[in-house]
């Protein structure tokens, strides 16, 4: 009676299987495969966002294991075999019947489970001793397919038409935090944004974004990301505040994703209150920093690169240019990375920071954040969301970084 509203390629499917049990066999070589809890993870090896987990075997046909939702997922994700359970204990014996039994050491994504969770799983299947397979997963998901690259690039445009073309003509001086972000929700919307962010590091949020007017852009946050927001309360601290008006001469920025498809695009566009020519001379400058930051690490961003490397360069950079005190953040806002992965979660891996040395592979795609806290002002600066290509890396939320001045 019903039919599915879409259905990932078969092909696509068995693209990410090949790619998880390749990088398994090289992070985890004592694994015999891959056991997800994870719903977008799930999501990303079934093609539904199930209740429960998938087993991805090293050898033989994955199986997708579910609490709820076994109709669903018949509609969904068609090709791949499903059987439903009330326990854990009963996973192997699905798992063996199915003719692809657990080996004795299972990789699982931890990130997927809380710690009650796990000490469940692991009191109920004694058998089985469980090491990480999240690094694993998540490097495949980062190489993203030319499917998953078409659903973005057209996420990537609709966001830049959002914040560039269509929400400067609507706002103006004088409006609130929370009334731009009411506004800039309508303009997604119209444009099919489907209504959720997803992160995958553990208790954080998100919904819409920041939307920062002043020196809301250094107000204290807690959020692991360089500009600062008061948000809609202490509770909520997302979106903008109905107490915090955009006044003349000052900047406004909104740090906002968009969502088609389950995947995600990353953008940062800062406007200024004011006639085209009155941005002061600092303001101007320190945005031009990061937009030529933004530029140097799209070029340098290219098959074999390592990001620790680039990230290193940047913060050296900012330092010697004079910007190092306000450069990705002022005081405790300021992180130590200069942008992420992106995809299915906005906070995807890897970070574009110390320590992540992996080389760059074509088809990537990466959230480059350059920004600059000017004190008692705000701050001013980029992200986009760029494309890895084998001369560099491409921007996929479109092609003008300056602030745009809105009288």
């Amino acid at each position: 009676m019903f039919e599915a509203l879409a259905v990932i390629p078969v092909e696509e499917l068995a693209l990410r299987h090949e790619r998880c049990r390749r990088l398994l066999r090289e992070l985890n070589p004592q694994a015999g495969g891959l056991l997800v809890f994870s719903r977008p993870q799930v999501y990303y090896l079934t093609g539904t966002l199930g209740m429960g987990c998938v087993w991805l075997p090293l050898e033989g046909e994955p199986l997708l294991l579910l609490r709820k939702g076994l109709d669903r997922a018949a509609l969904e994700a068609p090709s791949i075999r499903c059987a439903g359970y009330r326990s854990y204990k009963d996973l192997p014996g699905l798992a063996a019947e199915a003719g692809v039994a657990f080996p004795e050491v299972v990789a699982v994504d931890q990130g997927g489970l809380t710690w009650q969770l796990g000490e469940l799983l692991a009191a109920r299947l004694p058998a089985q001793r469980f090491v990480s397979g999240d690094l694993a997963l998540a490097i495949a998901q980062s190489l993203k397919s030319e499917w998953e690259l078409e659903v973005m690039r057209l996420c990537g445009e609709r966001h830049h038409l959002a914040l560039y073309d269509i929400l400067p003509k609507l706002i103006r001086p004088g409006m609130s935090e929370r009334e731009i972000a009411h506004l800039a929700w309508s303009v997604f919307f119209e444009l099919g944004h489907q209504g959720i962010l997803r992160m995958t590091a553990f208790g954080e949020e998100c919904f819409l974004g920041h939307v920062s007017a002043g020196d809301s852009g250094n107000y204290p946050s807690s959020f692991n990301g360089p500009l600062g927001l008061r948000g809609e309360h202490p509770a909520a601290p997302v979106m903008g505040y109905a107490g915090q008006l955009w006044r003349p001469g000052s900047p406004l920025a909104l740090d906002i994703g968009f969502q088609l498809e389950g995947y995600h695009t990353d953008k940062t566009q800062a406007y200024w209150a004011g006639k085209a020519g009155s941005i002061p001379a600092e303001v101007a400058a320190a945005h031009g920093f990061c937009v030529d930051v933004q530029a140097w690490l799209a070029e340098n961003l290219k098959p074999g690169a390592l990001v620790g490397e680039l990230y290193a360069h940047c913060a050296d950079w900012a330092v010697r240019a004079g910007f190092g005190e306000g450069f990705m953040g002022l005081g405790e806002n300021k992180v130590p990375f200069l942008g992420h992965g992106i995809g299915l979660a906005i906070d995807g891996w890897p970070a574009i920071a110390k320590g992540f040395d992996r080389p760059v592979e074509k088809g990537q795609v990466f959230a480059l954040e350059p920004k600059h806290g000017i004190p008692g002002l705000g701050m001013v600066g980029v992200e986009n969301t760029f494309e890895v290509t084998d001369s560099g890396a491409v921007c996929i939320t479109g092609d003008r970084y300056d602030m745009v001045c809105v009288e």
